[in-house]
């Protein structure tokens, strides 16, 4: 696996529809493609295709909720635990945080701003990318910086297979 993409939890479109970011206003998908991770257009409904591209896809909390603002820190505590189970099981090259939230859910005692891209911090051997949360709530990003940051993405994961 070269890239494990980390969400916070399902919204309630995607637990309806059983696939990741499948929000009408989330723009993950739009972003994997012109950022030309994957070769072609793709949609909520491939999510099971990503290993064809040598991708995963999880979330740090599995409750579906409507926004993120009703999840407990025990959710957080625990999923942290299961990622890392996750990483040493699959072994990615690159763990991707698709959020700022997820990186401070994955380190709490970190202060001050999250940069987006690559991470000083690791996840049990895997280097930690933190790309901006695609969602259309998320009136932190532009699309333009979100497209920088899975276009950084890209050029990392490109010079880290070669």
């Amino acid at each position: 696996m070269q890239v494990l993409f980390v969400g916070i939890n399902p919204g309630v479109r995607s637990a309806l529809t059983g696939h990741h970011f499948a929000g009408f206003s989330n723009r993950f998908w739009k972003l994997l493609f012109e950022s030309r991770l994957v070769p072609e257009r793709v949609t909520y409904e491939d999510d099971d295709r990503l290993h064809e591209w040598g991708y995963g896809i999880t979330n740090i909390v599995a409750r579906a909720t409507p926004g993120i603002d009703t999840l407990r820190p025990d959710e957080y505590v625990g999923g942290r635990g299961r990622l890392l189970a996750k990483v040493r099981k699959y072994r990615p090259r690159v763990v991707a945080l698709v959020g700022v939230t997820v990186f401070r859910s994955m380190f709490p005692e970190h202060k001050g701003p999250v940069p987006l891209g690559l991470q000083r911090q690791t996840l049990a051997g895997a280097a930690l990318f933190v790309l901006p949360n695609p969602s259309g709530r998320n009136a932190n990003f532009s699309y333009t910086e979100m497209l920088a940051a899975f276009k950084s993405l890209k050029r990392f994961v490109r010079r880290a297979t070669v």
